[in-house]
């Protein structure tokens, strides 16, 4: 990889997977600087990974070529403000990973059409199996989007969008889409435990048969899930009046409904962050 400097303004979860996904694949810790208010979060990671850390965030993005917004969506255009006004930015590229902040308020913020990449990881970038979901402004050179691809793929697979629109709907599929999973687990989990497992059992049962699920998907990649479904379904069985029962109740309607409601809201966010 390049030694570019690459900022983190923000020293929280997501930050801390994408250092240590960077880390982890070679990327040099003296490259690597994060910025936060306090110093808790940054002492951890400089002491976990020997990068560099700050409470100034211009000092931060002084240094950087990449420069990581991962702070509360609320707080990005007052950041971007502050950058502007004390940092020359002409040759920085941000990444944002703030949800429902659109690009053209980030570049207003900060005062020029600065190259910007949306970026909407999710929660298992934590473990190295997220996702992130990526759309470059104009003026994102190729060497920039190659810096932030190689940036992500460190916490899990990337997927360029063609519009910026699409990151809404990638917020309604994989944003927000692990929440969906853990629900229908915990849903799962509190019956087996009704049905005489105790706790530790029933967690147990759930979260092994998800895991073997989904990684039945990935190693059968050639195959529809619709299939791999069927496979397991015999006619007049067990799985098959549990599906109908599921069909019965409206459940693909429902996570229609709940996927559409959640990039109505990622929609709305964008606007209340205008």
């Amino acid at each position: 990889m390049s030694k570019n400097i690459i900022a983190f303004i923000g020293a929280g979860n997501m930050s801390r997977a994408i250092i240590a996904g960077l880390v982890a694949n070679g990327y040099p810790a003296k490259n690597i600087i994060a910025a936060n208010p306090g110093m808790g979060k940054l002492e951890a990671l400089q002491q976990e990974f020997n990068i560099q850390v700050t409470q100034d965030n211009v000092q931060a993005c002084a240094q950087a070529e990449l420069v990581v917004l991962a702070v509360k969506p609320h707080l990005i255009q007052s950041v971007c403000q502050q950058l502007a006004a004390d940092v020359d930015l002409t040759l920085k590229c941000f990444v944002s990973v703030a949800a429902g902040v659109n690009i053209a308020p980030m570049q207003s913020a900060l005062g020029f059409a600065a190259p910007i990449i949306r970026c909407m990881p999710n929660t298992p970038s934590q473990l190295g199996l997220g996702v992130s979901g990526m759309f470059a402004s104009n003026e994102v050179s190729e060497e920039q989007k190659q810096l932030a691809s190689r940036l992500m793929a460190s916490v899990g697979i990337v997927q360029w969008l063609s519009s910026e629109a699409q990151i809404d709907d990638l917020i309604a599929v994989s944003g927000s889409g692990p929440a969906y999973f853990f629900a229908f687990m915990e849903a799962m989990q509190a019956k087996a435990m009704a049905l005489g497992f105790d706790k530790q059992q029933a967690r147990a049962l759930v979260q092994q048969t998800a895991l073997g699920a989904a990684q039945m998907v990935v190693e059968n990649s050639g195959e529809e899930i619709a299939t791999l479904r069927e496979n397991v379904t015999s006619k007049g069985g067990t799985t098959q009046q549990a599906l109908m029962t599921f069909a019965d109740g409206g459940l693909p309607q429902l996570v229609d409904k709940a996927m559409q409601a959640a990039k109505d809201r990622a929609i709305d966010m964008a606007k209340d962050n205008a």
